[in-house]
């Protein structure tokens, strides 16, 4: 959960200054902010429970095969289009994972995913919103989100391999998920595709492409650099 919001928030932050128009760069902030919020406190309580030193270290001294973020997260941004489905997928998935955590009988757990929860209900809306408006917008504007959907869908079928490691059973949290963005998808004349990654390969052996390593490289540069500094 915290490798997923580190990774995305980073991704995000590098629209800052660049997108297309005002609100929307202060929006791909704020949302940025909320998932490095939510990623403070999951490797907090990971370096509690002797995952590591600190938040910051696991954040900044991990090498790229040691996260264990969804492959969806760490796609490159490419354009607004691709940035905007790959929230809304996160989004919907995101929501139904810190729903079912919010009940965890782990009192910490609990206790993040319903602070987290308040503010991926605002994601999950306003992307798919966004989504809607692109979807059925202009010609131009439905092509580049039909694109980008094709292009994401793979990584799709990961977000719901249960493995060990899981935190709650994310096979469950299809079906509910599936009713979301179906709903959307048809509102914003889309054609979700009919395969996905879960029919090509499990959570290992295909994570930390070289998308998150160069990804890695730049957010870590400054703390490896000066491993002492404080600010």
């Amino acid at each position: 959960m915290g490798d997923s919001a580190l990774v995305l928030g980073q991704r995000l932050s590098e629209w800052c200054g660049r997108a297309p128009a005002l609100e929307e760069d202060i929006a791909l902030a704020n949302i940025a902010l909320d998932l490095i919020g939510q990623t403070q406190l999951w490797l907090g309580l990971a370096a509690e429970r002797g995952a590591g030193a600190s938040a910051d270290a696991l954040a900044f001294h991990r090498d790229a095969w040691d996260f264990h973020n969804l492959l969806l997260v760490e796609q490159p941004n490419r354009d607004f289009a691709v940035t905007m489905m790959r929230q809304f997928l996160f989004d919907a998935w995101h929501f139904e994972a810190l729903t079912a955590l919010a009940a965890h009988e782990d009192a910490d757990v609990s206790a993040i995913a319903q602070k987290s929860l308040k503010e991926v209900t605002y994601h999950r809306e306003r992307s798919t919103d966004t989504v809607i408006a692109l979807g059925d917008g202009t010609e131009e504007s439905r092509a580049r989100m039909q694109g980008a959907l094709d292009r994401l869908w793979p990584y799709v079928g990961e977000m719901f391999i249960t493995d060990a490691d899981d935190l709650t059973d994310v096979a469950a949290l299809r079906p509910s998920f599936e009713a979301h963005v179906h709903s959307t998808l048809d509102a914003a004349t889309l054609i979700a595709p009919t395969s996905d990654f879960a029919h090509q390969g499990g959570k290992t052996g295909m994570r930390h492409t070289e998308h998150l390593g160069h990804m890695l490289a730049v957010m870590q540069s400054l703390p490896r650099s000066y491993p002492d500094a404080t600010w």
